[in-house]
């Protein structure tokens, strides 16, 4: 539609002289923000839309007996479990065109595919079982990229989250307690310059 590509433009231009004036403000300090902040924002913004999804949505409706979440949620009608929902979220932003990558992983995986796929991130996986406070950090090459990529812990913000990861038949650790440590974020992002 005609509208949509003036709007475009014109959305174009404004970023433009918004960057180029804040620049201008910024005098000698850079106007760009450093890759480690830029995860930090992704990471406060994933954990708390997950936190919401699981403690407000899933386990609320399903303590009022409205649906019930499942592993098979597309065939079954109901809720994506909240690792599901993450998921999920992650293809759909890999859809925009913009380079993050986020991802759930774990040193005791349900699904396979959730182990750590590099040495980064296993080595990451066990500083954040060491110090779950304190993300892992640091730049990666990925597909000969280079790209910054941080891990945060994933703890067990709900009963929902215990249970499943205790009572699953795939799983490898069934001794999780809530707030423990399940695993971890991992977001990548290009790396500037």
């Amino acid at each position: 539609m005609p509208w949509r590509k003036t709007l475009t433009s014109g959305l174009g231009v404004m970023l433009c002289l918004l960057v180029g004036w804040g620049s201008g403000l910024a005098g000698k300090e850079s106007a760009l923000v450093p890759a480690e902040t830029v995860v930090d924002y992704i990471h406060a913004v994933l954990t708390s839309d997950r936190t919401v999804y699981t403690v407000h949505v899933v386990e609320g409706l399903q303590r009022r007996g409205v649906i019930e979440s499942s592993e098979h949620w597309l065939s079954e009608k109901a809720l994506p479990l909240p690792a599901q929902f993450f998921q999920e979220s992650s293809r759909l932003a890999a859809l925009t065109g913009v380079k993050v990558q986020y991802r759930l992983i774990s040193l005791h995986p349900i699904n396979k595919l959730s182990g750590p796929a590099t040495e980064f991130e296993k080595k990451g996986l066990e500083a954040i079982m060491a110090d779950p406070d304190r993300p892992y950090k640091g730049f990666v090459r990925e597909g000969g990229e280079r790209r910054f990529q941080a891990l945060y812990a994933d703890n067990a913000v709900s009963p929902l989250c215990v249970t499943c990861h205790n009572e699953h038949l795939q799983s490898p650790k069934r001794d999780y307690k809530l707030n423990d440590v399940l695993g971890a974020v991992s977001i990548s992002i290009p790396a500037p310059g």
